[in-house]
């Protein structure tokens, strides 16, 4: 019996999850042997430029809003992401480090609701006193002397949540007052040409901090290793260009919104990852920090939680 698209999207989503998870793995041996800003720099230009060869008829009908736009979801997720590589270099624990950054899911919707004066759900209110319950207990272990690493990962956790919904904004159409009260509609920016413009945007903003605040480049690349190569093109084609590209069609197979319940599971796979790869554990107190973050990101979903559950038992009732 064929997949339906519903159920190929949520199939999709979980190789998402993956390929984001598998992606730290490439990503900290990237950063043990290079730095971390050039080390971004590079992976997301090849990235972007994957994406933009993808994207070329929509880049020969680009318009000058879809490019200010794309230029500034990039800047945030530029941020974003210098602040995740900076505390993947300096943090000592990769699995606690992704449920850090996966506290953006849980600071999404109270964003929403300052900045944009969205309503949120009653389970967003829950989820935050158990999400910092669970960031007490990873970052007071000895006392509050919170690791360098711990703290950058934080930092782009709130940098992450501001950027989904520029993001989400960008790739749809709504309507926006100007400065002279006039109501304007925006046009959404097609998928493949934000994210490729995105991706982009994020190389040459890691590449101006990196010239800025790292050594010389000619040294670098003189002391490039072989292996090197393979873990800058992994993450760039596997983690980055493959990942958005296959999230991109997932996502335009099915309206259901699953697809948000099945990626709070890249934490726990980074996680599993890290433990084969890094042979890192987990001691007690982290195990529980982790497990109330995890709790705090179901909580925040619960209602598409229960709605996607029903999706998937409604096939095996009328069976």
């Amino acid at each position: 019996m064929p997949l339906s698209n519903a159920h190929k999207s949520d199939l999709l989503l979980v190789v998402v999850t993956l390929l984001a998870g598998i992606s730290w793995m490439f990503s900290k041996e990237a950063v043990l042997m290079m730095p971390p800003l050039l080390f971004m720099a590079l992976r997301f230009f090849l990235a972007g430029g994957v994406l933009a060869i993808a994207a070329h008829r929509h880049l020969r009908r680009l318009t000058r809003d879809h490019l200010v736009r794309s230029l500034q979801v990039g800047l945030v997720f530029g941020i974003a992401m210098s602040f995740w590589v900076m505390g993947l270099f300096h943090g000592s624990h990769v699995g606690e480090g992704a449920f850090l950054t996966s506290l953006g899911v849980v600071i999404v919707p109270v964003i929403a609701r300052i900045v944009f004066r969205e309503p949120q759900p009653v389970s967003t209110w829950l989820a935050i006193p158990v999400a910092v319950a669970g960031l007490a207990l990873l970052s007071l272990q000895h006392g509050f002397r919170p690791e360098p690493g711990q703290l950058f990962f934080v930092a782009a956790a709130f940098i992450f949540a501001l950027f989904f919904l520029m993001n989400t904004r960008a790739a749809n159409t709504r309507a926006e007052t100007n400065r002279q009260g006039v109501t304007v509609q925006k046009d959404r920016v097609p998928a493949l040409l934000l994210t490729a413009l995105t991706l982009l945007t994020v190389g040459g903003f890691a590449a101006v901090l990196s010239l800025i605040l790292e050594p010389d480049w000619s040294l670098t690349f003189a002391d490039f290793p072989p292996i090197l190569i393979w873990w800058v093109v992994a993450s760039a084609l596997i983690g980055t260009a493959a990942r958005f590209y296959v999230q991109t069609y997932a996502q335009s197979l099915s309206s259901h919104s699953h697809g948000v319940v099945i990626m709070v599971l890249e934490p726990v796979w980074v996680a599993l990852f890290a433990a084969g790869w890094f042979r890192e554990t987990m001691s007690g107190p982290q195990l529980i920090g982790c497990t109330l973050i995890f709790a705090a990101l179901l909580i925040n979903r619960w209602a598409v939680l229960s709605k996607a559950v029903r999706g998937w038992l409604r096939p095996v009732r009328t069976s």
